[in-house]
């Protein structure tokens, strides 16, 4: 099969991750608006083009105050760095729907290596107008402060207020491109 470029469902999909919060309980959030340039056969990702673009600006923890604090300069400086960008490098298959997806993600002027576990959910036919949809999900582990996302304050029972590690998880639903 050949690739095939195809174009994310907004309505259908999601990019969330979760970061320890007080060091007892962990904050979640999405960014509602992100974009994805995929050229791929979906049942085969090894030779896969894939490039994710985030807005940064678009984050939603369902606290307006903490999301206006994570667009400002102590954390993502949205104003200065609107989109976060992953391009996928090389893509190993694990299993018969799981891969290995490494690739360089860049937050601000930071880019680093990092791993995707990526698992292919199937592919269908849209009942409303027969275009093929295929879907997919993963996740991964950053630390903040490698991408210069520092900021912090001290908790009076001891430790901090915010986890170095964030974690990050999507599920993506692809439509095949005439």
């Amino acid at each position: 099969m050949t690739k095939t470029v195809w174009k994310v469902d907004q309505v259908h999909s999601e990019v969330g991750f979760s970061v320890k919060h007080m060091m007892i309980s962990k904050a979640k959030g999405t960014f509602d608006k992100f974009d994805a340039v995929v050229e791929a056969n979906p049942e085969d990702l090894t030779d896969a083009k894939i490039e994710v673009t985030i807005d940064t600006a678009s984050i939603n923890t369902r606290n307006e105050d903490r999301d206006n604090h994570l667009r400002s300069g102590d954390f993502f400086d949205s104003e200065t760095y609107p989109n976060m960008v992953f391009v996928a490098s090389d893509i190993k298959k694990k299993s018969a729907d799981e891969y290995e997806v490494n690739g360089d993600l860049t937050i601000k002027d930071t880019t680093k290596p990092i791993t995707l576990d990526v698992t292919f959910e199937g592919q269908s036919k849209d009942p409303m107008g027969g275009n093929t949809v295929a879907g997919f999900s993963g996740k991964t582990a950053i630390n903040r402060k490698e991408f210069g996302l520092t900021w912090n304050a001290a908790v009076e029972t001891g430790g901090v207020l915010v986890g170095e590690e964030v974690k990050i998880n999507f599920e993506l639903e692809l439509h095949k491109q005439a």
